[in-house]
C-alpha cells in the first residue's frame, strides 16, 4: 500500500502498480464471476473484467432490454448469459449490481444458492448498511465485500478504454475464508480501478447518497436551473444563458479543476473572474450549508433509504420516473442544451 497525503491527512491506498493485473489474475484464476444485473454498473464492470481475462458470466432476466444489451455486448445465452438463478448457481463470486430495490426483491433467490466460501460483492453499501430495511443478511460462511467505483458505469468503461482507471473504494464486511481482502483488491483491479482506498459499508453509502443528492447531481441541477432562470428573466437568450451556466462549466472550467485543482483554475482565468469567484464562493457556501446539514441527517437517519425503497419498489415506478424525467427533459434549459450540443463541431461533421 502507498501512503498518500490528502490535504494533511495520511491515507493508505492501493494502486494498480502495487496490486498488478497479473496478481489479480492469479488470485481469481479459479473463480467464476457472476454479474447480477446489466443496467448501470453491470456492463462497464463485466466488459472490463472480460477484456482483462477473467471468467465472467451475466445473470439477467430474459426478455428485458438489459438481456438484449448483454447479447449485443458479446455475451452468449447458455454460455455466458443466464437467468439470475442459474448464474448465481454457477458463481463463486457474485457481483450484486441490481438496483437497491431490485436487490431486496431478488435476495431470497440469491441467498438460497450461496455456497460456503463464495464471495458476495457489492458496489454500493446500501443493502448491508440498511439491512434493517432491506433484510439482506448474508449467511456466516461466505465473504461479504464491497468494491465501489467512484463514477457511473459508463465512466468505468470509458476510462478503461482510454487507458486510465477510475478510483474505487473498498470494504470488507465479513471475512469467512481469510482471503477476503486479496479477493477484494483483485476484483477492484479487475474492473479497472486506478487506485483503491478503504472505507466501510456504512461510510460508503452515507457519502454516496449524500454526494448524489448534493454536489454531484441534486445540487448541481438545482443551481444550474436557478442561474439559467435568472439570466432568462433578465433578457438573456437561451443560448447565452445555457453557455454561461452549463457549457462553459462542462467543456472548459471543470476540466481545468480535474487536471490541476480549483486554485489553478482560479489562477488561470481573468482577474475579473478571480475576484468575483473568490468573493462569492463563501456566500454560496454559507447559504447552502444548512441544506447540506439537513441532507446529511436525512441520509444517516435512514429517511433517504426508506424513501428510495418505497418509491422504487412500486409497480408503476418506471412510468412515474419517466413522467418526472420528462419534466426535466422539457425544461427550456435542457432543450437549449440539446441544441447547443448539436452545434459542436464533432456532431456536425457526423451528419
Amino acid at each position: 500500500m502507498a501512503q498518500i497525503n490528502f490535504g494533511g491527512t495520511i491515507e493508505e491506498v492501493t494502486t494498480s502498480e502495487e496490486f498488478t493485473l497479473e496478481k489479480a489474475q492469479e488470485v481469481l484464476k479459479n473463480e467464476v464471476i457472476t454479474i447480477l444485473g446489466y443496467g448501470v454498473q453491470g456492463p462497464g464492470q463485466a466488459l472490463n473484467m472480460k477484456d482483462n481475462g477473467f471468467d465472467v458470466i451475466i445473470g439477467q432476466r430474459e426478455g428485458t432490454k438489459s438481456w438484449d444489451r448483454a447479447i449485443k455486448d458479446g455475451f452468449v445465452p447458455g454460455k455466458t448469459l443466464f437467468s439470475i438463478e442459474e448464474a448465481t448457481k454457477r458463481a463463486t463470486i457474485i457481483q450484486y449490481l441490481l438496483s437497491d430495490a431490485g436487490q431486496v426483491k431478488i435476495w431470497p433467490v440469491i441467498k438460497e444458492h450461496l455456497n460456503e466460501g463464495d464471495v458476495l460483492c457489492f458496489s454500493h453499501g446500501f443493502g448491508i448498511a440498511y439491512k434493517d430495511q432491506t433484510h439482506i443478511i448474508p449467511p456466516d460462511n461466505i465473504d461479504v465485500i464491497l468494491v465501489a467505483p467512484k463514477g457511473s458505469g459508463t465512466t468505468v468503461r470509458r476510462n478503461f478504454l482510454a487507458g486510465s482507471g477510475i478510483n474505487s473504494s473498498y470494504a470488507i464486511f465479513q471475512d469467512y475464508t481469510g482471503r477476503a481482502k486479496e479477493r477484494t483488491l483483485a476484483l477492484g483491479i479487475a474492473i479497472g480501478s486506478g487506485y483503491l482506498f478503504p472505507t466501510t459499508f456504512e461510510k460508503e453509502v452515507t457519502s454516496d447518497l449524500f454526494g448524489e443528492r448534493g454536489v454531484l447531481m441534486g445540487c448541481l441541477a438545482g443551481v444550474m436551473e436557478a442561474q439559467y432562470s435568472i439570466l432568462r428573466k433578465h433578457g438573456h437568450s437561451p443560448s447565452e444563458a445555457f453557455n454561461e451556466t452549463v457549457e462553459e462549466l462542462t467543456q472548459s472550467l471543470i476540466r481545468l479543476v480535474d487536471e490541476n485543482g480549483m486554485d489553478w483554475m482560479f489562477a488561470n482565468c481573468s482577474t475579473t473572474a478571480q475576484r468575483g469567484a473568490l468573493d462569492w464562493a463563501p456566500k454560496f457556501r454559507d447559504a447552502t450549508l444548512p441544506v447540506f446539514e439537513e441532507l446529511f441527517e436525512s441520509v444517516v437517519s435512514g429517511k433517504e433509504a426508506k424513501r428510495t425503497l418505497e418509491k422504487n419498489s412500486q409497480s408503476d415506478y418506471r412510468e412515474k420516473l419517466e413522467e418526472e424525467l420528462k419534466v426535466v427533459r422539457d425544461m427550456e434549459l435542457w432543450q437549449a442544451g440539446a441544441a447547443s450540443r448539436s452545434l459542436r463541431p464533432e456532431r456536425r461533421t457526423k451528419k
